[in-house]
């Protein structure tokens, strides 16, 4: 659905250098609960794509923000997003379908990220190269600068578009560099609002500039030379095409994952039951870190199961800004009935269905299923829905084998009281984060963050986010 006109709703055209920028075509964004337009954004076309480069690459040239003021900025943005606190979850509930208890949650996350990237801004440093232990050199002295790698290209998801863009952007800014920002079509506004935000802190403009459009901006993002580095959050798909296309350009790539839990037979079985039911359905499935895989010791998988049911049954599914609610709607209806179809097949090939299975429009209700096959979407995809499977193992052994059967590597969770079985889980998950005693969406925003396999490349946490948009620079004075 498209118009070529401006409707009676906020519009939100293109950002290029503090500059409001039309375009001819426009597009609308819906309120994911109750359907209805919220805003309209301009659709970029590639001469858009291109300014905004050339802005982004301007301002880097002539940037003389040092370090202490991007960390005066970005840390009263961080104050400013806490004052702001009520419109934005309300702003998440609507653009995203997300729950008022998650959207709090993204923004806590937002505030302490934007704060964490203030500090690294003040914490850029080299090193010293010890020259002298070359014959010859005794007169020289080496030393590694880090310095900005430019124009940072950024492309963000749906699934939290305000706290993925601030991942984004504010280790960027940190780092010295500018800023080319396309978020997901379906969920822009909260990369306008970062941008308010961090200008109201006294961010010049032209250091963030926001595209709005298809994946055709993204190409052209893709097709121009002078973007130095891509940060990208999405699908695996995306990912590979984007790592093809930039060449010797730098990326930092988070991508998809289907999220192992193991219950092992001594861990807290009421305790692990609590955590991963909570965490089961946020944001309705949709992170690339939920729970996906359960795999309980068959000798407690009884028990465990029932407890874990009896606390899904209590998850309230309905209005987003309503502060009860736990479970929201997907993204889409179209995301709603491909997570259905993927249920709906497993069953048909000998799944049992534990709990749910129910969709009403883009509401698609807490889902468990058991008997599964290695296989089946519902475990050998990234299902990205409120969808969950139960299965046994004998071996912790056994556990680790089959949580390493995947195509994917970002985060994995482990319930055991026993540290020996703790570390060997450290050590042989095949996993960017192994978190023990805790779900595998645990995620602590200074921490470094990104899968291995097809789970992407780079590391995101401002520390290690500034470290990937800042390359050393060596210099060697000949005294």
């Amino acid at each position: 659905m498209e118009s070529n006109m401006a409707m009676n709703t906020d519009m939100y055209p293109l950002y290029i250098g503090g500059k409001r920028v039309e375009t001819n075509k426009i597009v609308p964004v819906f309120h994911k609960y109750t359907g209805e337009q919220i805003a309209s954004i301009a659709w970029a076309e590639q001469c858009h794509v291109e300014e905004a480069v050339s802005c982004a690459l301007q301002t880097f040239r002539d940037s003389t923000l040092a370090p202490y003021k991007r960390y005066e900025i970005l840390l009263k943005a961080s104050s400013i997003a806490e004052q702001r606190r009520e419109e934005l979850e309300r702003s998440l509930c609507r653009e995203v379908g997300k729950p008022r208890k998650d959207a709090k949650g993204e923004l806590d996350r937002v505030i302490n990220t934007l704060r964490l990237s203030a500090e690294e801004a003040k914490r850029i440093s080299g090193e010293m190269v010890p020259l002298h232990a070359t014959e010859g050199a005794e007169n020289r002295i080496g030393f590694a600068i880090r310095v900005p790698r430019g124009v940072i290209g950024a492309i963000t998801p749906f699934n939290y578009p305000l706290l993925l863009s601030t991942h984004k952007v504010a280790p960027a800014i940190a780092a010295g560099n500018t800023v080319v920002l396309k978020p997901a079509p379906n969920t822009p506004i909260a990369s306008f609002q970062l941008v308010e935000i961090l200008e109201e802190a006294g961010l010049p403009q032209g250091y963030v500039n926001i595209i709005t459009g298809g994946a055709e901006a993204g190409e052209w993002m893709l097709d121009d030379p002078r973007i130095a580095m891509y940060t990208f959050t999405g699908s695996e798909a995306v990912g590979a095409r984007i790592k093809e296309r930039s060449g010797l350009r730098p990326v930092t790539l988070e991508l998809g994952n289907n999220s192992p839990n193991i219950v092992h037979s001594d861990a807290d079985l009421g305790k692990a039951a609590g955590a991963l039911a909570a965490r089961s359905f946020h944001n309705a499935g949709q992170a690339c870190i939920a729970v996906q895989r359960i795999f309980v010791q068959k000798d407690v998988l009884q028990e465990f199961t029932n407890k874990y049911l009896a606390h899904v049954q209590q998850l309230v599914v309905g209005d987003p800004e309503d502060p009860a609610t736990d479970v929201g709607p997907m993204i889409s209806e179209k995301e709603a009935i491909r997570a259905e179809e993927w249920v709906h097949e497993a069953l048909s090939e000998g799944a049992e269905l534990l709990y749910g299975g129910k969709r009403e429009g883009a509401m698609m209700y807490p889902t468990v299923l058991a008997k599964t096959r290695s296989e089946m979407k519902v475990n050998c995809l990234e299902v990205f829905a409120p969808v969950v499977t139960i299965s046994p193992y004998e071996t912790i052994e056994e556990a680790f084998t089959i949580a390493n059967n995947s195509a994917y590597g970002l985060q994995a969770g482990l319930f055991t009281s026993d540290l020996n079985i703790a570390m060997q889980g450290a050590r042989k998950l095949e996993y960017g984060g192994v978190i023990i005693n805790d779900v595998s969406t645990y995620r602590n925003d200074v921490m470094p963050y990104g899968g291995i396999k097809n789970s992407g490349l780079g590391k995101e946490g401002p520390r290690y986010a500034v470290e990937e948009m800042t390359e050393l620079r060596m210099v060697v004075l000949n005294l």
